[in-house]
């Protein structure tokens, strides 16, 4: 037995021998910590130098830790709070209080000594009564600020920033010097706060002033499910945006305004990158022809219309998607989006042209069996629906069915001849039946070809049939983007077209949908009814983001969002690629960013650099 017990003993050392004596502890030790300088620590090449705060102001309105938090220097900031006894606190201020009350009275001569005994005897009698009166609580408030570099030189340069920007918040700081170690191990996760420096920083605070000292500024945003924007410009930080977080944001919309060249195109197609690669499905009006190559890139599908194209969408059509299940109304749903589409072409028209316009809209839909009864829009035989089947673009009118109707009253002629163009000259295109499907989870509507007075024809009837799809399915997230907005809610627009722009930005969220609005024309946005449809879509968008701005559209812009001066400087000053996002009540510059598989899917285009 003696001897199987020996030849385990010499299995077990042996084993430990194996193992060696390297420790977890001894895994993430560094190599080397040197202290021989007073003025900062050296460990593993980096130089570490502390600073504590000494002093405040007496009030304080803004966040003091705001402006070092954001700054992109490397470093730890440590903040200890000590809960005080408030009824040994009461006792000591009311003999303080009692004590330099007497000497207030009796003594009138260095008038200096005066004024600092009034201070802090206001000031014992305020702290007394918030405790006593508003139920706040005192306690001792430590600051301590560790900045690190591999540089000597730069280490000193960010001390002197540092010192610099405590100053401007009203702080006193003192270099840790000959307390370096102290001022170090005070800033790691370890609750140490050592004597030798508490004294230095103590001072006291109330509770309602711990709000000044809230170190977790909302300057940087990181929704949990969020897709990959950029970086903050200030700190580094990641930004990660989820806009269809219903819990955080009101809405998933979103407005991207900047001159050109700015960087709103290639922010834009990231974003239909991203979440086409999540599966959202998305539809694009696309009117200078800058998201083809992106579109086939993806694979998605790309719906070309113009004199040169094979593919037609009829804006007569009535789609099944149009209104909801369970609801009803199919005919009026679309004369209200005909009336805007025809204020296009036939200019603003008043409240009689409207009816006349309407009455023959009704005859046209009559002549191919489709009235007020929404049980028409379904095929039959022997006057039975067959098994709910809902009429193609076959079976509904065209333009020229229009036309000849109206050709048919002297009060509505003027109307067939604006019509002529649409019917048999150069835009005929739009006389045809709709031969195209909409099964793609990424659908371009290219409208290029229009040419520029045109082009707001294409952009609403793409609008018409996106806003049906949106409409198709609740529990589908998806999302409508419409590049050079300016066109159907500025001042070459109307107020039927603008409404129903507006009425997508302000209903889309109910159908899981997000509305993108997209301009570099600041001033052309804001100029139908004094700018109260594109104010009204600015208000409904939870994300904006500012590319840069010339001045004259940021003094516009400044109208209607809520901009600070600052804000406008920096604005005025973004480089390329650069933003402010408002992203719910958060405020942030931040840099746009791609990985360089999306910068090979964006390459080929002309338009990305």
């Amino acid at each position: 037995m003696k001897i199987i017990k020996k030849e385990q003993n010499k299995n077990i050392k042996k084993m430990e021998f194996e193992k060696g004596t390297i420790t977890d502890k001894d895994s993430i030790a560094p190599s080397y910590i040197s202290l021989e300088n007073p003025k900062y620590i050296e460990i593993d090449n980096l130089y570490y130098a502390g600073l504590i705060v000494t002093n405040y102001y007496r009030e304080q309105n803004d966040i003091l830790l705001k402006n070092l938090i954001e700054t992109n220097i490397n470093m730890n900031i440590s903040i200890f709070y000590e809960q005080q006894d408030s009824y040994k606190t009461i006792k000591d201020l009311t003999y303080h209080i009692g004590n330099v009350g007497v000497e207030l009275k009796e003594s009138n001569e260095n008038r200096q000594d005066i004024d600092i005994a009034a201070f802090t005897y206001n000031d014992a009698k305020y702290i007394r009564r918030e405790i006593q009166v508003n139920n706040e609580d005192i306690y001792f408030l430590y600051i301590y600020i560790n900045l690190y570099s591999e540089d000597i030189k730069e280490l000193e340069y960010y001390l002197n920033k540092i010192e610099g920007i405590t100053q401007s918040k009203g702080m006193q700081t003192r270099r840790a010097n000959f307390r370096q170690e102290e001022a170090f191990f005070s800033c790691m996760p370890i609750m140490e706060n050592s004597t030798i420096i508490q004294e230095v920083a103590k001072r006291n605070i109330l509770t309602s002033g711990l709000i000044s000292t809230y170190p977790f500024i909302s300057s940087t945003i990181f929704d949990e499910e969020g897709i990959f924007i950029g970086t903050n410009i200030y700190n580094n930080s990641l930004v990660f945006i989820d806009r269809y977080n219903t819990e955080k944001y009101k809405n998933a919309n979103i407005c991207i305004f900047g001159t050109s060249g700015a960087g709103k195109s290639y922010y834009t197609k990231l974003l239909i990158i991203r979440y086409k690669l999540i599966g959202i499905k998305q539809y694009i009006i696309d009117p200078e022809r800058e998201y083809g190559v992106l579109c086939e890139k993806m694979k998605g599908t790309q719906i070309k219309i113009g004199p040169n194209s094979d593919t037609y969408i009829n804006i007569l059509d009535i789609r099944k998607e149009s209104i909801e299940e369970g609801e009803k109304g199919y005919l009026p749903t679309k004369i209200s989006k005909l009336i805007g589409f025809f204020n296009l072409i036939f200019g603003e028209l008043n409240e009689e042209e409207k009816a006349i316009l309407e009455e023959k809209i009704i005859e046209t839909y009559k002549i191919k069996g489709i009235t007020f009864n929404d049980k028409t829009l379904y095929k039959k035989n022997n006057n039975k629906i067959l098994g709910q089947e809902f009429k193609n673009s076959k079976d509904m009118p065209i333009l020229e069915d229009l036309y000849n109707i109206l050709g048919e009253d002297e009060r509505s002629k003027k109307f067939q001849i604006k019509l002529i163009p649409f019917v048999k000259g150069s835009m005929k295109f739009f006389n045809e039946y709709t031969n195209i499907e909409l099964d793609n989870d990424l659908i371009i509507a290219d409208v290029y070809d229009l040419g520029e007075e045109n082009l707001k024809y294409g952009m609403y009837l793409f609008t018409d049939i996106f806003w049906d799809k949106i409409k198709e399915n609740r529990n589908e997230k998806k999302a409508i983007y419409l590049d050079e907005i300016w066109r159907l809610i500025g001042v070459t627009s109307n107020k039927e077209v603008a409404s129903f722009i507006y009425k997508i930005f302000k209903t889309i969220r109910k159908y899981g949908g997000s509305s993108v609005a997209i301009t570099q024309d600041i001033s052309d946005i804001f100029s139908l009814e004094n700018g109260i449809y594109g104010k009204s879509i600015l208000n409904n968008s939870s994300i904006k983001t500012f590319f840069a701005l010339e001045e004259e559209n940021i003094k516009i812009l400044s109208e209607y969002a809520n901009l600070s001066e600052k804000e406008k400087i920096e604005i005025k000053s973004l480089k390329r690629g650069e933003c402010l996002m408002f992203v719910g009540e958060n405020h942030i510059l931040t840099k746009i960013e791609c990985s360089e598989s999306e910068k090979e899917i964006l390459r080929d285009n002309k338009n990305i650099k």
